[in-house]
């Protein structure tokens, strides 16, 4: 599973790059390309809670492999030289619709691989694997498109498909349909539905929820990498470097908080990370130097490893046969608030240009992020507070 997930990971940071780079290329224009970058997060609002639901009625496996499959396709006609600018943004957003389901049935089989605490570092050892290869993807991406084109690194993605897929079916144990074999299956809307009242019914459920939902911000500066380096009179290169920094920094921040913090040092500290993961591109507003912007965004990244303690705890509070339903609205929720984010800060770089339209996304991301850090800090004083009358009597 984890070297399937880098695989694709890694033909996808390939793909991103592309096609910011094709878009700007033909485009020239920073909202264009911030909308098509956008659709690589946008389909979750479409069906993305309503598939994820496959995984809870078919064996997650299957679903899996035949996801790799459909975006075999979808990629590769992407690869197509030649393909119209809207035909080319139907296929990204039915490629990226395609992993909701995969994403959802891959979380809901990691807990049975890992159990307790060890699907704790299962899960920060697949984040740092997912920054990891974003920082090299984006950098040795710019590097493919420079030597090769778009549309042959598009090539690489459906690839990169193809080999998770034979992976999966080989490596991966085959399991039982989470709803038993045999059993009538409700149907995916009943499914859905049901992921929703489970999310939005349990108020820690909905504030790791809202934690998760803060990429929507600070998002925003992967976003816009292409007209940000135009701004700094860059290339490709510098397209890469930009959109590795935050990453890199989360690898760091991940490590540290799996590593050496424990379980309640996590979730202690997940307040103060997530205003960190906004608050240095406060500073892309001044216009600072690449260096700078690249040292600002690392330091924003490590803030935003809170995100590993916020979804092994969410995925940790499910019921194993209802897990995938519950994932998929979060994973959908999280995709379709980073497409927003990403959309929205393309339209204000139009008018402001990049620098200021990072800057402007920090502090909307710094406001957001300290009225979540003060009601989770309420709410673990409570809880806290319920627990020691229970220590005492027992």
């Amino acid at each position: 599973m984890w070297t399937a997930q880098v695989l694709s990971f890694a033909g996808d940071q390939f793909a991103q790059v592309a096609i910011a780079i094709l878009v700007y290329r033909r485009t020239h224009s920073p909202f264009l390309t911030a909308l098509a970058y956008s659709l690589t997060y946008l389909p979750p609002i479409a069906g993305g809670p309503l598939l994820s639901g496959l995984a809870d009625l078919f064996p997650r496996r299957r679903v899996m492999i035949v996801c790799d499959v459909l975006r075999i396709g979808t990629v590769g006609a992407m690869a197509i030289p030649g393909v119209p600018f809207a035909a080319l943004c139907a296929l990204l957003f039915c490629t990226v619709l395609a992993s909701a389901p995969f994403s959802s049935a891959r979380a809901a089989i990691l807990p049975d691989v890992l159990p307790g605490d060890l699907f704790v570092m299962g899960s920060a050892v697949g984040n740092i694997s997912f920054q990891a290869t974003q920082i090299l993807g984006f950098v040795a991406g710019a590097a493919v498109v420079a030597v090769l084109d778009p549309y042959r690194t598009l090539g690489l993605d459906a690839v990169s498909f193809g080999i998770s897929a034979v992976i999966v079916a080989v490596g991966v144990r085959a399991r039982p349909s989470p709803s038993g074999e045999g059993a009538a299956r409700p149907s995916l809307w009943a499914v859905s539905a049901d992921g929703l009242r489970i999310v939005f019914g349990n108020r820690k459920l909905l504030t790791l929820l809202l934690f998760g939902w803060l990429a929507g911000f600070y998002i925003v500066p992967e976003g816009l990498a292409a007209p940000y380096a135009h701004s700094l009179h860059g290339n490709t290169v510098t397209v890469g470097l930009l959109m590795a920094a935050m990453p890199a920094g989360m690898v760091v921040g991940a490590f540290v908080l799996s590593r050496i913090a424990t379980p309640s040092t996590r979730m202690r500290m997940m307040g103060w990370l997530a205003i960190l993961s906004c608050i240095p591109l406060i500073g892309s507003a001044a216009d600072p130097p690449l260096w700078c912007v690249l040292l600002l965004w690392a330091v924003a990244g490590l803030g935003g490893a809170y995100q590993v303690a916020a979804a092994a705890a969410f995925v940790q509070a499910l019921r194993p046969a209802t897990r995938a339903r519950a994932f998929g609205v979060a994973q959908s929720g999280l995709y379709a608030v980073q497409g927003l984010g990403i959309l929205a800060g393309g339209a204000v770089a139009q008018a402001v240009g990049a620098p200021l339209a990072v800057g402007l996304a920090g502090l909307a991301g710094l406001a957001a992020a300290t009225m979540l850090a003060v009601s989770w800090s309420r709410r673990r004083g409570h809880l806290l507070a319920a627990q020691q009358p229970e220590a005492a009597g027992s």
